[in-house]
């Protein structure tokens, strides 16, 4: 059993609320748009010893494009995850990963991007999609949101969608 705190969007500021809120996470997962190796060094320094999994995301340079790759898969307490920035959503994926979905499709597929936070189960691939919105300060979202939840017996269980404030807020 794993418990998993995602954020995506971060866009190169870390709210600093997040400390607290990922505290009791097993793993911290990025789903892209870093905006610089510092924020993923402050994630490891505010979390030793946990691993971090991350992708990198359009607005991220080649810096974080050298550290990080643009598709992570995995299986973590029997849940396979597919992690990317463009993913689209269900039932409308981008053309870029929608034939692997499909021949491949993951338990889990997990993307940024949008800035919209959404948790979908799509019953053609039967499989969970999440998007953990966006945590950083810059883009058209009003809400700053994140992700938490426990990984156990092949799914995950105890979702919540954690507001840190408004876009402009700290």
């Amino acid at each position: 059993m794993s418990r998993i705190g995602l954020l995506s969007d971060t866009h190169g500021w870390l709210d600093p609320k997040l400390r607290e809120r990922f505290a009791q996470c097993d793993e911290i997962w990025h789903a892209g748009d870093i905006g610089g190796l510092h924020v993923t060094d402050e994630l490891q320094s505010w979390f030793p010893g946990k691993p971090l999994r991350a992708v990198f995301g359009n607005i991220d340079d080649a810096t974080v494009r050298r550290a990080f790759p643009e598709h992570q898969r995995f299986e973590l307490d029997g849940v396979r995850t597919w992690m990317t920035h463009i993913g689209g959503r269900p039932p409308r994926y981008d053309r870029n990963v929608s034939d692997e979905l499909r021949t491949a499709t993951p338990d889990l597929f997990i993307c940024g991007h949008s800035h919209i936070c959404l948790v979908q189960f799509d019953p053609k691939l039967n499989c969970l999609y999440m998007n953990p919105g966006a945590a950083g300060r810059h883009g058209w979202h009003q809400m700053r949101t994140v992700l938490r939840f426990t990984l156990a017996d092949g799914r995950p269980k105890e979702l919540e969608v954690l507001e840190l404030g408004k876009r402009g807020s700290e």
